[in-house]
């Protein structure tokens, strides 16, 4: 779309009154904004190996009973469509078309259930290393943090992460 066009269709808009559209806020007559939850009252997301273990284990219950019975139906769809079409009706392709998008769709919901189950049986081991590792970096940050905070010791006393003064230096430790 060319600038100039983009610029008429922005002023005859403005000149009709149609409607405008806001995105990302509130209209500021719609009542008080109330600030956002604490993320922390909600606590932490846990799951064991256990829960990725059954979420795993019924995907794949999923998968085997799509085929077993979600494909009970398309024999007979297609049984009945070919019949349909050989007397003449035109429901007949209508009917192949539905049992054709079944099987396609089905197909595609059984490819999504072997995924989950397959990702749900590695994820727990995957992601261990990478709690471990945040573990370990939030412990550092913990022990840095210390040496700045000047409240650490008792009141009027140094703070003994920095150790103790030389006193002919003027220096620490």
């Amino acid at each position: 779309m060319a600038w100039d066009e983009w610029e008429q269709l922005k002023a005859e808009a403005a000149a009709s009154g149609a409607p405008r559209m806001q995105l990302n806020q509130l209209d500021p007559g719609s009542g008080p904004v109330r600030p956002a939850p604490d993320p922390g009252q909600y606590g932490e997301l846990r799951a064991s190996q256990g829960d990725l273990a059954a979420i795993g284990s019924h995907a794949f219950d999923l998968y085997n009973d799509l085929w077993n019975k979600g494909r009970r139906a398309v024999p007979t769809s297609e049984s009945a469509a070919g019949k349909l079409s050989s007397a003449g009706f035109a429901l007949g392709g209508a009917l192949q078309h539905v049992a054709l998008r079944w099987d396609e769709q089905l197909g595609s919901l059984r490819d999504a259930c072997a995924h989950i189950s397959n990702h749900m049986a590695v994820t727990k081991k995957l992601h261990a290393g990478d709690d471990h590792y945040i573990r370990r970096q939030m412990s550092s940050i913990d022990v840095l943090d210390a040496g700045f905070d000047e409240s650490v010791g008792d009141p009027g006393k140094p703070n003994p992460v920095y150790g103790e003064k030389d006193d002919k230096k003027g220096n620490k430790n």
